[in-house]
């Protein structure tokens, strides 16, 4: 298991980096090409989060050493989708999907919405893998969350995990 989980993370990585969109502690602010996007806010409020007596609040992003309050990669598929997701701590999104870049800001109640779904605290009880390996042609996604990654191919129940999921692929290229 510790060679997929190498493997994955060298994967989300090198996708970052060729990708245009930097990753890490020394990548510089991307620059923002577009205006702010619109992914679709319709969609029913999920049932509250496992630990529902501990409040979920925003998390913060002043004081952090990376700037990306999380990464999320999607891979697999019938179709062979490789896709990335990146929130920045300056409310920026770099999208890229088969290494074409496009960087978007979010916009004020956007940007805390999803650093709130970042500060579930249900998130920490989340499994590191899970993923169902005799399960074709499902996509994978590749979290990584404050120096944290998370591989999961959804075939497992995780409300919290499920609510970033699904608000992080509202920014991916349809």
């Amino acid at each position: 298991m510790i060679g997929r989980r190498t493997a994955a993370m060298a994967a989300l990585v090198s996708m970052a980096a060729l990708s245009g969109c930097a990753d890490g502690p020394d990548a510089a602010a991307p620059k923002v090409t577009e205006p702010s996007p619109s992914p679709s806010t319709d969609k029913p409020t999920a049932a509250p989060s496992k630990q529902a007596s501990k409040p979920r609040t925003p998390v913060p992003t002043i004081g952090r050493s990376d700037p990306n309050l999380v990464v999320m990669t999607v891979t697999g598929g019938f179709a062979g989708v490789h896709q990335t997701v990146i929130l920045r701590t300056d409310g920026t999104v770099c999208t890229s999907e088969k290494g074409e870049p496009n960087v978007r800001r979010t916009t004020k109640a956007q940007f805390t919405e999803l650093r709130t779904l970042l500060g579930d605290p249900a998130l920490a009880e989340v499994p590191n893998f899970t993923r169902d390996m005799d399960a074709k042609d499902k996509f994978q996604y590749t979290l990584r969350i404050d120096g944290r990654t998370v591989v999961t191919d959804r075939s497992t129940e995780e409300p919290a995990l499920d609510r970033l999921i699904d608000a992080l692929d509202d920014w991916l290229p349809r």
